[in-house]
C-alpha cells in the first residue's frame, strides 16, 4: 500500500541520530520519518509547531460545522444511539 507523505522532507531513523543535521536539511520544515521504507511519523521542529496560536471556535461555528456535516455524522449518531 502506498502511503501519501505530508512533507517532500524525510529522513531515515537512522538520521535521527543527528536531528540537527535533519532539521539543517529541511530549513526547519516537518520530515517524514521511515523505517524500511514505511512511514514511522514526523519530526516537527518547535518553529513549525509554533506558527501562531490556536484558537478556539465559536458557538456559530461548531453548529454551522455540525449542520454542514449533519449527511455524515447522522448514522453514527443513530448507530450509537443503542450502544
Amino acid at each position: 500500500m502506498t502511503q501519501k507523505l505530508l512533507t517532500p522532507y524525510i529522513c531515515t531513523m537512522t538520521e535521527l541520530r543527528e536531528p540537527h543535521k535533519v532539521l539543517e536539511r529541511s530549513g526547519g520544515n516537518p520530515v517524514a520519518v521511515l523505517k524500511n521504507s514505511q512511514l514511522v511519523g514526523y519530526f516537527v521542529p518547535a518553529e513549525a509547531a509554533q506558527q501562531g496560536e490556536p484558537r478556539r471556535a465559536t458557538l456559530d461555528e461548531v453548529m454551522a460545522s455540525l449542520r454542514k456535516r449533519r449527511d455524515v455524522n447522522q448514522p453514527v449518531l443513530d448507530y450509537l444511539k443503542d450502544k
